[in-house]
């Protein structure tokens, strides 16, 4: 139990030093990793669909 409790002091002493990001760097992130995430899907979204087309072409 004590082991616990020093875990505990320790990871709070740990979190005070921690820098957190301002709202607008916030933002700016969350909109960076959104973009992101839909450019890949559209990326990945295209070439499922040539591949499907190459493959229904080569399988008939």
């Amino acid at each position: 139990m004590d082991t616990i409790l020093t875990f505990i002091r320790e990871a709070r002493a740990e979190l005070k030093k921690v820098t957190w990001p301002g709202k607008r760097q916030l933002g700016y992130s969350t909109l960076v990793v959104v973009i992101f995430s839909l450019l890949v899907s559209l990326y990945l979204g295209i070439v499922d669909m040539v591949l499907t087309g190459v493959f229904a072409k080569l399988l008939s």
